[in-house]
């Protein structure tokens, strides 16, 4: 039977050998490359890279878009990190890359890139996923879409 000193410490001890790294967690206004964020999170231990753009539409709702801006929160940067570091806690042996885009951005550009690279494709796919989720669901960064019909509307992270 473990006592609860003993059950914390073979968590911490877990939590030691985790390990995993996070490349890249970024905010900002530059244009994200797939590619780059592939071979940035690719190390020789990893057999699989799984990777995840979200790429700016045409339409949403039914609707066609004209135009496309994201905005951010002060924190969003060190929220993203903190999704990062989490998943990387979460999910041992893996490698992180992510970035999101702010400001405006055309039909066609990526807004939300993410590669998560591990020693085998189930824990790559697993980590890529549930980062991409989280990223969406924690970091505060609103959009706002301007619809070819003339009306604009914001989405956030209280959808």
């Amino acid at each position: 039977m473990s006592t609860e000193p003993e059950a914390a410490q073979g968590a911490a001890d877990a939590a030691a050998k985790n390990t995993s790294e996070v490349i890249n967690a970024t905010v900002s206004d530059l244009p994200l490359n797939a590619e780059h964020a592939n071979g940035a999170a690719w190390s020789p231990e990893c057999g699989a890279v799984v990777g995840f753009s979200g790429i700016v539409r045409n339409h949403d709702g039914g609707r066609g878009v004209a135009s496309l801006s994201y905005s951010a929160h002060p924190s969003a940067e060190e929220v993203i990190a903190g999704v990062a570091a989490d998943i990387a806690a979460k999910y041992d042996g893996v490698r992180i890359w992510v970035g999101h885009r702010t400001g405006p951005l055309e039909i066609g550009d990526a807004a939300l890139v993410a590669a998560v690279a591990a020693a085998h494709r189930g824990v790559a796919f697993a980590a890529c996923s549930d980062l991409v989720d989280t990223v969406k669901e924690h970091v505060p960064i609103w959009k706002e879409q301007g619809f070819q019909d003339g009306t604009t509307e914001w989405v956030g992270v209280s959808d």
